[in-house]
């Protein structure tokens, strides 16, 4: 294994776990008011397109960190869309909070 495949290994395990705590507390909260549905439907689109330029390349990290974009904003749109349709009055139930 060369220097750049580590870095590259190195790298997207970084930044998909810098994401992680953002997906959680999205799913835990509901909350997604500081997205806008522009930002959210325009990072799909250049995921949908930039997939063309990555997927062209052979198989390595790229694929891997890539592939979680994808899943992460794609994610985020389905629920700011699904958390934003909910009926008003029927909060979605909260988990009790830590100590």
């Amino acid at each position: 294994m060369n220097v750049s495949v580590l870095a590259g290994m190195v790298s997207t395990g970084l930044f998909a776990v810098s994401y992680l705590p953002m997906l959680l507390k999205a799913l835990r909260t509901r909350d997604l008011d500081s997205y806008s549905l522009g930002y959210l439907a325009l990072s799909n689109v250049a995921n949908a397109v930039h997939s063309v330029y990555v997927f062209s390349l052979p198989p390595g990290p790229i694929w891997l960190l890539h592939s979680f974009y994808v899943v992460a904003s794609a994610l985020l749109l389905i629920w700011y869309l699904s958390f934003r349709s909910e009926p008003a009055g029927h909060p979605a139930p909260q988990q009790p909070q830590r100590s």
